[in-house]
């Protein structure tokens, strides 16, 4: 799933140390990229920078970037035109030299493009090195010439992430945790392998500590993050490899912390200890985000996905087996090369026999150095707006209907903050649905049963039943 969001990380709020200078930080892409983002802040904190607003108030402006979608770099060169004229505005009105850094995944696969085509650009590092960020800017301040850092030393930047940093959250009450990062599948459309590296997880005891931590700071709720999360396979404190279902039943042992979920899955990875947990561990919430990407047999093996659509019905039929309540999200890429109608109408089907509470859905992008990119019968645009226009009626259709089946339901819903209108509280649902409702403010970081009354279009209303749902 992506998303894209612009934002001074909340985690640099809390920070006890003096901000002499101001960071302004604008995340692009997945919720991985939301963590290293506030992670940076973190990072950076002990050497003053606190969060400026906007870019015009920064010393400091970092544009973490995603790779993933069509036009990724030209999009960023486009931002850093705008952050450039920014930059010599503040220095026309006396303020000194901000720093411009490109970070994320277009940093690592297009560092020493970015390098020459914006030279202006002080420091370009890759997913894998923001820990280095103090020692870049130093050097960079010492050289006076632009740092650039590519490597993949997973381990070493997860040894070195900041034992006080604040977690980044949703009002404190819920966070995104890295427990494992790369991909070894090499799916054929995607750069993921070659901008995070390979598969490589956190050993069980720094995650555990980094979550009793965000849970210390008020946090109810932990998504465990991974380019492929179920593949996770940290050590577990004795030298044995832990798996996904493993680190789950820790977690939820921390008191405190109510809900766990984890994204992004791979079906390959989902293994039978992991449905199991489904069934034996309450704390993990009934939405999975299950990718499958095609419901074309054909597709799916040019893709090198490594399942067939049959193979993809059987786990969810496994999944439901043990949860019957479980909803699924999914991601649908269309117009893949070589995809016929037929091929096409496979996926339509696949979408019929399972249903999803909601998907995201594109069209195929040559993504540069990927597999697919230089593959035969690549499919017209007009072609691919089409299909993605019947693929996307369907799936909005089965989403309305699994809102619609939730009214006159019972739902567990996380208080996160006020609502828009006077004396409305909102939250989410097991199910992440926005669930707004009336109630006193001292409800928020509570879980509460709210009878769900009505359906919008992306949300849910109701009104509160029971005012003590679970323990907090």
């Amino acid at each position: 799933m992506e998303t894209v969001t612009a934002s001074s990380p909340e985690s640099t709020k809390t920070s006890p140390a003096r901000n002499t200078h101001g960071l302004h930080v604008i995340t692009w892409g997945c919720q991985m990229n939301v963590y290293d983002s506030a992670r940076m802040a973190d990072v950076l904190r002990p050497l003053g920078y606190g969060p400026a607003e906007t870019a015009e108030e920064a010393d400091m402006i970092i544009l973490n970037t995603c790779h993933i979608r069509e036009r990724a770099t030209e999009k960023v060169f486009s931002e850093l035109g705008r952050l450039r004229k920014i930059r010599d505005e503040r220095i026309e009105q006396g303020h000194p030299r901000t720093i411009i850094a490109v970070a994320g995944c277009v940093a690592q696969a297009e560092g020493k493009e970015i390098l020459a085509r914006a030279p202006y650009v002080d420091l370009v590092l890759g997913p894998q090195t923001y820990h280095k960020l103090p020692e870049m800017v130093a050097r960079a301040a010492r050289a006076g010439g632009a740092v650039i850092e590519t490597d993949f030393p997973t381990d070493e930047k997860f040894d070195a992430l900041p034992t006080e940093a604040a977690p980044q959250t949703a009002g404190n009450l819920t966070a995104f945790l890295t427990v494992q990062e790369g991909c070894d599948k090499f799916c054929s459309f995607c750069v993921v392998p070659y901008t995070r590296g390979a598969e490589t997880s956190r050993p069980v005891l720094s995650i555990l500590a980094e979550a009793e931590r965000m849970v210390a700071s008020g946090v109810k709720e932990i998504t465990l993050l991974g380019q492929n999360v179920n593949a996770y396979h940290g050590d577990d404190g004795s030298g044995k490899s832990a798996n996904l279902a493993y680190l789950a039943e820790v977690l939820s042992q921390i008191p405190g912390l109510a809900r766990i979920r984890y994204m992004t899955s791979h079906p390959r990875d989902m293994d039978q200890s992991l449905i199991d947990a489904h069934h034996t561990n309450s704390a993990l919430m009934p939405f999975l985000h299950l990718p499958v990407q095609s419901g074309s047999d054909n597709v799916l093996k040019a893709m090198n996905r490594g399942h067939t659509a049959d193979e993809y019905r059987n786990i969810v039929r496994r999944l439901r087996d043990v949860r019957p309540d479980l909803a699924l999200s999914s991601d649908f890429i269309v117009g893949h090369p070589g995809e016929t109608e037929e091929d096409f109408e496979a996926t339509m089907q696949l979408v019929r026999d399972i249903g999803f509470a909601s998907a995201y859905s594109f069209k195929y992008s040559p993504r540069p150095g990927t597999p697919a990119a230089g593959q035969p019968l690549q499919v017209a645009e007009d072609v691919k707006d089409r299909r993605l226009a019947q693929l996307q009626a369907l799936l909005r259709e089965q989403q309305d209907a699994f809102n619609e089946q939730l009214v006159g339901t019972t739902q567990e819903v996380l208080i996160t903050g006020k609502g828009r209108k006077p004396g409305q509280l909102s939250g989410r649902s097991p199910y992440l649905q926005p669930v707004h409702f009336d109630g006193p403010e001292e409800l928020i970081g509570s879980i509460v049963k709210v009878a769900i009354t009505t359906r919008r279009t992306n949300s849910l209303g109701g009104v509160i039943v029971q005012e003590t749902a679970a323990a907090c």
